[in-house]
């Protein structure tokens, strides 16, 4: 996904935001319970940009019969530990992302993003819900 790719390396979050659709679901790496919708998922994007540090992807793939299926490696730092990771991409009829799950290795790696991204968690609902407060 050309676009997505683009926006994150070019830390434009907000043409991140633009690519998702209003029902996205994330899946997190580090949390069992997925997301929905866009407003907690852009601000968690937000948040992981912030927590991410040499940020960029190395790979990108696509798949399926549709055309709609992506996936894109990337490589990261979180505090000093390095961490691979993979963005699994799906499209839905009008081209905006209504699945994202991230995945990442190793467990040092996903320890250390989980904590922090939990230390921001309060911060990061409370951007979701003015997020959505502004969009209705």
């Amino acid at each position: 996904m050309r676009a997505f790719r683009e926006a994150v390396e070019a830390g434009d979050l907000d043409a991140v935001e633009a690519l998702l659709a209003e029902d996205v679901v994330f899946t997190s790496p580090v949390v069992f319970k997925p997301y929905p919708g866009k407003a907690i998922t852009a601000a968690i994007l937000r948040a992981v940009s912030q927590v991410f540090d040499d940020f960029r992807y190395e790979r990108e793939l696509s798949g399926g019969t549709d055309g709609r299926d992506h996936a894109l490696v990337f490589t990261a730092r979180v505090g000093d530990r390095e961490l691979t990771g993979c963005d699994f991409i799906h499209l839905d009829d009008n081209g905006l992302i209504d699945e994202l799950t991230v995945m990442v290795r190793p467990l040092s790696g996903a320890q250390a993003l989980a904590a922090a991204m939990g230390a921001r968690f309060e911060e990061i609902a409370k951007e979701a819900e003015a997020r959505s407060a502004s969009a209705s």
